[in-house]
């Protein structure tokens, strides 16, 4: 599936899977308009030590290139990519927080698992981004990955979008926030009560 070469260089380092199977995959998505020479040059550089990724990334690219080239209707349309994409970022997160778990968030969650994105949505998706970082996703998002991943996980949501409905539960959101609220004052009450064990001399003897 798209980007399991990149998880797999993320996850045991680009030597596992080869400099060139990485290359090859920047390339075929078109990323920053580098051609598989392009990036094996510029991988291998970082192989050697020659200087950190991202500081070859903008010696090899024009990162903000894309963001300068593309017309209105292209710039809307990477916006609302990368905004959509904080929002599925933002639910898989809140999953890891006792956020209660449906079944429609399950399938957008195994839709990003499936592409292996997750952890390129980590580095792309700031809640509050400067300038240059906004500028920097939003040329991410003008090519064809993350705009693919966008529409996948749209369908996804279109066939199932009771991403705040528990099953069995007809009040929907209601049910929903009110069991959250729960776990959370549950959580809060459990690590308290673990807290006053641990500063209690007598507890602590």
């Amino acid at each position: 599936m798209p980007g399991r070469a990149l998880v797999a260089a993320i996850g045991a380092g680009a030597e596992e899977i080869g400099a060139d199977a990485l290359a090859e995959a920047f390339a075929v998505w078109g990323m920053f308009g580098l051609t598989v020479e392009d990036w094996k040059q510029m991988l291998g550089a970082a192989e050697r030590g020659e200087g950190p990724p991202v500081a070859l990334l903008r010696q090899h690219a024009d990162v903000l290139a894309p963001v300068r080239w593309a017309d209105d209707e292209e710039l809307v349309r990477a916006r609302t990519v990368l905004i959509g994409l904080r929002g599925f970022y933002g639910l898989y997160v809140l999953h890891g927080l006792v956020m209660p778990d449906t079944p429609a968030q399950a399938a957008l969650r195994q839709r990003i698992d499936e592409w292996g994105m997750f952890p390129f949505l980590s580095h792309l998706i700031s809640f509050s981004p400067s300038p240059v970082q906004f500028a920097e996703s939003l040329s991410v998002c003008l090519g064809p990955l993350f705009d693919g991943l966008y529409e996948a996980l749209v369908e996804q949501l279109a066939r199932d979008p009771n991403i705040f409905r528990l099953p069995g539960d007809e009040t929907g959101p209601v049910a929903f926030g009110e069991r959250w609220m729960r776990t959370l004052r549950e959580v809060s009450a459990e690590g308290s009560a673990g807290h006053s064990r641990t500063d209690d001399p007598a507890k602590r003897s």
